[in-house]
């Protein structure tokens, strides 16, 4: 305390009395960290574990919640206040303003209901809210300081010391009245708190890794119409490079494709709707996003007997073509119209050939995946409204505003997308312009938009064989050395024949999007080095390493631990031979044997 008070400038009476009793609770080794309007107690040895760079995962869930129990609560007369925020007006991304959608804001407005509440009140109508893996409980902590509406947050942790550090940064905090500390296992909490009068308004499962141990208590413990929010860091598994593991966690098998970040959201949002189904509930997306090393959903949930038997319709399997990256969609089941009555039968297919109709190679089956839309774009529309309008209330204002304005332009009914390099690449040729491919696909009478997932992302509802059109066309204008083309490549048979339609490249008007000429931040900018998902806490770092007792710190003691791999054998002249190709096993036995 004393070394951090000679450190900073000598601060007012005023200051001094506010920072006064906040650092009285201060134990030795503890630093403040300060995030949002929350001030945290962090031990400096890393037994709780942290994450700065998630600050605008913690920044996206106070504004989505907050316009979830805006919505929420109006239904049950009381109308939710945020210090800052002006008079709601729509945020469109097009040049002219949308008369109809203010005149809906203001008569909706128009109505008030009786009852205000305000950040840091509790409210007796108001949202009960669980943080199953809180950790530090930084974001519960931030939940009671920035969400208002809210009648309790119960932040839970398995561990002992980080439910005591829970327990400690409520009261360093002044929020004892809302937040209450809790150290239990996570599944089993909500269990216990399935029945239709204790279910959870919102869950909030935040894990280190997958989450899929957690969902189906989730599933159960939420309320109807309630939300849930999950985060998912294991990019790795749900991205492709292990599509068993991918299926044993989420009942689907991921493919390394450039769409990949998005089939990710996809696949869980499939599982959570698989699980929900067990028990006649099913999802309703509002808002779905990836950012680099993890993705972050948020869904309602929803009973009902009749809706669930729409579920099998809404999953695709995934054919994706080894050479040339084309894929197709089959759904899992067809749903058609009777009448009043709706009839339910198996879906046809396949929608491919043994062999790929383009460059002739096999294809991969992944899935199946989520196929319906990812956001609820009005909802996106009213946090995107309330972010903009009110910029200073969190650190990454800037970023969720360029983000949900992507969101907002997204073809919601076209699942995945393709990357420009990538088709540039099978054929060996020179990437085209964004902005002219774009305009080409729109000159030819598609539909396309960006997607946040990726950079040079395109999605449009273009079948295949008019996307190796426009690339046929851009290659006669940029030729390729085609005799150095092998003729068993994809590049060779696609580029083998002529194009079917006359590509136009020149760029118009409506290619440009508008989070694109407004130059917003849209895409995730490295804060700072290494800046990944961090390391565990340490004292569940104890339990899988450091188990050798005595801890090598100088190279010359590895020879008291022979290598396993490697073992002296007898050759059938007699002589002494070495088994194993390791270099430093086979300086020391060599000097042995000598």
């Amino acid at each position: 305390r004393a070394k951090t008070e000679s450190m900073s400038p000598a601060p007012t009476d005023a200051a001094a009395d506010e920072e006064q009793p906040r650092l009285e609770g201060l134990l030795p080794g503890e630093t403040v960290v300060k995030e949002g309007k929350a001030a945290i107690l962090f031990p400096s040895a890393n037994e709780v574990f942290y994450n700065p760079v998630q600050e605008f995962n913690r920044d996206l869930t106070c504004a989505v919640i907050t316009e979830f129990a805006r919505d929420l609560l109006a239904q049950r007369g009381v109308k939710v206040v945020v210090p800052g925020e002006k008079e709601r007006v729509v945020v469109s991304l097009s040049e002219e303003a949308n008369e109809a959608d203010v005149q809906t804001e203001e008569k909706n407005g128009a109505e008030e209901p009786a009852v205000t509440v305000t950040a840091g009140e509790k409210c007796e109508r108001g949202l009960r809210v669980l943080e199953g893996l809180a950790a530090s409980g930084l974001r519960s902590v931030r939940f009671a300081l920035e969400v208002p509406g809210l009648r309790s947050v119960t932040a839970n942790d398995f561990s002992t010391k980080a439910a005591a550090l829970i327990a400690r940064n409520a009261q360093y905090n002044g929020v004892n009245h809302l937040l209450q500390a809790s150290c239990r296992d996570a599944s089993m909490l909500m269990y216990e708190m399935r029945g239709k009068k204790e279910r959870y308004d919102v869950i909030d499962l935040d894990p280190y890794g997958s989450p899929a141990s957690f969902l189906d208590a989730a599933v159960q413990a939420v309320s109807e119409g309630g939300l849930l929010c999950i985060t998912c860091t294991d990019m790795a598994v749900m991205a492709g490079n292990s599509g068993e593991t991918c299926y044993s966690k989420y009942g689907s098998v991921s493919i390394k494709a450039k769409y990949c970040h998005e089939m990710a959201l996809r696949i869980i949002l499939h599982s959570l709707e698989q699980r929900a189904g067990v028990y006649q509930r099913y999802i309703q997306p509002l808002l779905s996003v990836s950012v680099d090393f993890y993705i972050r959903v948020f869904v309602r949930v929803f009973t009902g007997q009749a809706t669930v038997k729409n579920s099998a319709s809404k999953q695709a399997l995934v054919y994706n073509c080894v050479g040339c990256g084309s894929f197709h969609l089959q759904r899992m089941g067809r749903r058609t119209s009777n009448g009043k009555h709706m009839k339910y039968s198996p879906a046809t297919g396949p929608p491919v050939g043994p062999e790929c109709e383009h460059c002739g190679q096999r294809h991969q089956l992944g899935g199946p995946i989520w196929a319906e839309p990812i956001h609820n774009l009005p909802f996106v529309q009213k946090v995107l409204s309330a972010v903009s309008g009110n910029p200073s209330r969190f650190g990454t204002s800037k970023r969720i505003e360029g983000m949900l304005s992507m969101v907002t332009e997204e073809l919601e009914d076209v699942p995945l997308y393709y990357t420009v390099d990538s088709l540039s690449s099978t054929i060996h040729c020179n990437t085209p312009p964004l902005l002219q491919f774009r305009s080409a696909l729109l000159h030819a009478g598609h539909r396309v938009s960006l997607a946040h997932a990726c950079k040079n992302a395109i999605k449009t509802d273009a079948p295949p064989a008019v996307l190796w059109d426009i690339m046929r066309c851009w290659e006669k204008a940029n030729p390729v050395k085609r005799e150095k083309l092998s003729e068993t490549s994809p590049s060779f048979k696609i580029l083998a024949s002529e194009p079917s339609l006359e590509a136009c490249f020149t760029v118009r008007e409506d290619a440009n999007p508008q989070s694109r000429k407004r130059h917003l931040t849209r895409f995730q900018e490295n804060p700072q080095a290494f800046w990944g998902p961090k390391a565990r806490a340490k004292d569940k770092r104890k339990k899988c390493q450091n188990k050798r007792k005595n801890q090598i710190t100088d190279s010359s003691q590895l020879k008291d631990f022979p290598c396993k791999r490697f073992r002296q054998v007898s050759s059938p002249t007699g002589m002494k031979r070495l088994s194993g190709t390791c270099e430093l096993c086979c300086n020391q036995i060599k000097s042995d044997l000598t």
